[in-house]
C-alpha cells in the first residue's frame, strides 16, 4: 500500500482537511499518516482512523530564551520528521500549514520527497509563505491567494478546502424550518485563539432584546475555559437557555440544528458552514495576518451567506438590531443559508485527492529523487541551526 504523509499544525483549521483527505486517500487505497504535534488529542475525529505520529515543534514567542527553546524544538522535530520519512518512504507529502508542518515539510523537500502545500486561506500562512518556492504543487481553497510569488503561480490549482466527512453529510439535509413564532437556535464558536469578545458582547446583545423574543432564542456557545463561568451567569441572570462548553465534539450534530452562527472567519469554519449551508455572522480576528480573515468573511458576504460585522463594530446594540430582524423576518436566514451552500465547494476532498495522484502519476522513474542520497546524509547540526534562524523565519 502506498504511503501519504500529512503534515499540519495541531488546531482545528488544519486537522480538519488533513483528516478529511486522508478519508478520501484511505477510500482511493493509500494509507495515510499523520504528522503533527500534541494538540492534535484536542480534536481528532473519531470517525477517521489515522495513524499519527506527535513531534516536537515550537512557535517563536517573545524574548530570548523562548526563541532559542522554540528553535531547539524545531530543530528537534525536523530530525524526528526525517525519520520518519524515511521509514514510510511516502509517495507524496502535503503540508496544511501552520508551524507544526514546517519540519516534516522542510525534512520533505530536503530530501526529495514529492510535496503538496495546502492552503486554506485568501492569504499565504508563515510557514506556506516560507516553503512555496521550494514545493512542487500549492493547493489553494480560494480563486485568489495573496502572498504568492509570480515564479509560483504555475504550481497552483484551486482544489478548495476540504471539510470533515460528518459536515459533508449535512449538505443533504435542510435548513431546518424557523417559524414566524419558533425558537432561534444560534451556535457560536471562537476558534483557536478564542473570541472573549463574543462572551461579553453576545449576552448584553440577549439583554437588549424584547422579553418575548428573548425567550424564543437558544445558544449553544464555545468559551474559553477563563470565561465560560462569567458567561454562564450572564445568560442565567436574563433568562436565556444556553448550552456552554470549552469545546464541543459534536459539531456537526449542533450544526445540524442551528439556524445561525457567530463565529471568527477562519478558513475552515467558513468551508465547513458553506458547505453544510448555514448563515454566519462572522466577526474577523482582528490580529489575523494581514488581516486574511476579513478577506475570508468578505468572500461570503459577496454571495449572499453571511453579514460581516468587524470587530469593532460588534457591539451589543449592533448584533440585538439584527437578530431581532432575523426573528421577525425569518426568510432573510433561510434566503442567506442556500446562498451559503451555493458557495460551499462540497468536493475539496477529492480534487485535492486528485492532485495527489496526479504528482503520484507523473513521478516517473528516471525523475525520481533518490532518498538514499539526501535522506541518508546527516546534516551538521549547524546547517539545521540555520533553518530557524529568526531572520529566516520571519516568513515561516
Amino acid at each position: 500500500m502506498k504511503n501519504i504523509i500529512l503534515a499540519s499544525g495541531g488546531t482545528g483549521g488544519h486537522i480538519f482537511p488533513a483528516e478529511s483527505l486522508a478519508a478520501e486517500l484511505k477510500a482511493r487505497g493509500y494509507n495515510p499518516v499523520l504528522i503533527t504535534d500534541k494538540r492534535y488529542q484536542n480534536y481528532k475525529s473519531d470517525c477517521v482512523n489515522l495513524e499519527t505520529h506527535i513531534i516536537n515543534t515550537g512557535t517563536f514567542g517573545s524574548g530570548l530564551i523562548n526563541k532559542f527553546k522554540a528553535g531547539a524544538s524545531i530543530i528537534s522535530g525536523y530530525f524526528e520528521a526525517r525519520s520518519l520519512l524515511k521509514k514510510y518512504k511516502p509517495e507524496v507529502v502535503i503540508g496544511f500549514g501552520g508551524y507544526p508542518s514546517f519540519p516534516t515539510m522542510y525534512a520533505a523537500v530536503n530530501s526529495g520527497y514529492k510535496t503538496i502545500l495546502h492552503e486554506q486561506n485568501s492569504m499565504l500562512g508563515r510557514t506556506n509563505d516560507f516553503l512555496a518556492g521550494k514545493v512542487d504543487r500549492i493547493a489553494t481553497s480560494f480563486d485568489d491567494v495573496s502572498g504568492l510569488e509570480e515564479d509560483d503561480m504555475g504550481k497552483v490549482v484551486l482544489t478548495g478546502n476540504p471539510v470533515r466527512p460528518a459536515i459533508k453529510t449535512l449538505r443533504e439535509m435542510p435548513y431546518p424550518s424557523l417559524q414566524e413564532n419558533g425558537m432561534l437556535r444560534i451556535l457560536v464558536t471562537g476558534g483557536s485563539q478564542g473570541a472573549s469578545i463574543f462572551y461579553q458582547v453576545i449576552p448584553e446583545a440577549m439583554a437588549l432584546l424584547p422579553a418575548d423574543l428573548r425567550k424564543r432564542i437558544r445558544i449553544d456557545q464555545q468559551c474559553r475555559a477563563a470565561d465560560i463561568d462569567a458567561a454562564r451567569g450572564l445568560y442565567d441572570k436574563i433568562g436565556v437557555s444556553a448550552d456552554l462548553a470549552t469545546f464541543f465534539s459534536d459539531i456537526p450534530s449542533r450544526l445540524a440544528s442551528s439556524h445561525l452562527l457567530i463565529a471568527r472567519s477562519g478558513a475552515s469554519t467558513l468551508a465547513e458552514l458553506s458547505v453544510a449551508g448555514r448563515p454566519a455572522i462572522l466577526v474577523p480576528y482582528p490580529h489575523a495576518k494581514d488581516d486574511h480573515q476579513t478577506v475570508n468573511a468578505n468572500a461570503l458576504e459577496d454571495a449572499g451567506g453571511g453579514w460581516l460585522m468587524p470587530e469593532g463594530a460588534f457591539s451589543a446594540e449592533a448584533l440585538a438590531a439584527k437578530l431581532e430582524s432575523f426573528l421577525n423576518l425569518p426568510d432573510t436566514l433561510k434566503d442567506a443559508a442556500e446562498k451559503s451552500k451555493q458557495a460551499g465547494r462540497v468536493d475539496a476532498d477529492k480534487q485535492l485527492a486528485d492532485l495527489v495522484e496526479d504528482l503520484i502519476g507523473k513521478k516517473s522513474d528516471s525523475e525520481k529523487k533518490s532518498n538514499n542520497v539526501v535522506a541518508e546524509c546527516d546534516m551538521d547540526k549547524k546547517e539545521i541551526s540555520s533553518l530557524v534562524d529568526v531572520s529566516e523565519l520571519k516568513r515561516a
